[in-house]
């Protein structure tokens, strides 16, 4: 049952503005400025490593001059979920700080700040990291910069429209991305098109309950599902709401016992 608990330190929790100056190196970051935001800098510890994120300072950010919120079709109310640090991010990290990556091609879906492609990075997996909110990229990129990372390769994903330049996966990981009744239908469509045949499919859920159509669509193209309670944060009780769910083709482990994907 995993239970391990998560050290989230604001070190920095003053206004600070986003600045993205393409020309500053050391950053990372490129791409035309985009004012009206402020930061913050938290450090999250992961698998023993400590890593400096800077995510936005709360949930009212939102400031579109360049009308990137209406290209993206990403409303206001929602525009800011990306830049948090959320306890299902932080439950994928830590799983991710110990899994097996050998010889993996990974992609993370839906990576907003990215903690777990940091981690992967710093293991020096093969990673991708993926989403389609326009500051996904620089502020994983400064992030992965301001870890003495290098830079982390990253997709502009929609997962409405396929890609036939992004290729299959080995891994494929992503953290509360079910969190609306639609995405169970597109995720699916999307294990067919970049899924390779003995794949993994890593998931948490922190118990919306969109999972269960999810389940159901993998079933029918042969994957079997193994879920893992998770103590979110230190005032879940059990049964935990949140859970790990692996997807897998072929051999797999349920209850204990090998079963075979239907």
């Amino acid at each position: 049952m995993f239970t391990r608990f998560f050290c989230v330190l604001a070190i920095v929790a003053a206004s600070l503005p986003l600045t993205l100056d393409p020309t500053h190196r050391d950053d990372a970051i490129t791409g035309v400025p985009m004012p009206g935001y402020t930061t913050r800098e938290l450090m999250v510890c992961l698998g023993g490593h400590d890593y400096r994120i800077r995510a936005l300072t709360d949930l009212q950010q939102f400031a579109d001059p360049h009308h990137h919120a209406a290209r993206a079709g990403i409303s206001s109310a929602l525009w800011s979920l990306f830049g948090q640090v959320w306890p299902s991010g932080r439950v994928l990290a830590e799983a991710m700080c110990t899994h097996d990556i050998a010889g993996k091609r990974i992609l993370e879906l839906g990576c907003g700040l990215g903690l777990s492609s940091l981690v992967l990075q710093r293991r020096h997996a093969d990673i991708t990291a993926s989403d389609h909110h326009p500051l996904a990229e620089p502020f994983l990129h400064h992030n992965a910069a301001q870890n003495q990372l290098s830079t982390i390769g990253y997709r502009d994903l929609r997962w409405e429209v396929p890609d036939a330049t992004l290729g299959r996966f080995d891994l494929i990981i992503g953290s509360d991305i079910l969190y609306e009744s639609g995405h169970a239908e597109l995720l699916a469509a999307m294990m067919l098109r970049h899924a390779l045949p003995d794949v993994e499919v890593l998931i948490t859920d922190p118990g919306r309950g969109n999972s269960t159509a999810f389940t159901r669509a993998l079933s029918g193209q042969g994957y079997a599902v193994t879920e893992l309670r998770s103590r979110f944060d230190k005032n879940d009780i059990a049964p935990f709401r949140g859970r790990l769910l692996s997807y897998r083709r072929g051999d797999v482990m349920v209850g204990g016992v090998a079963a075979r994907g239907q």
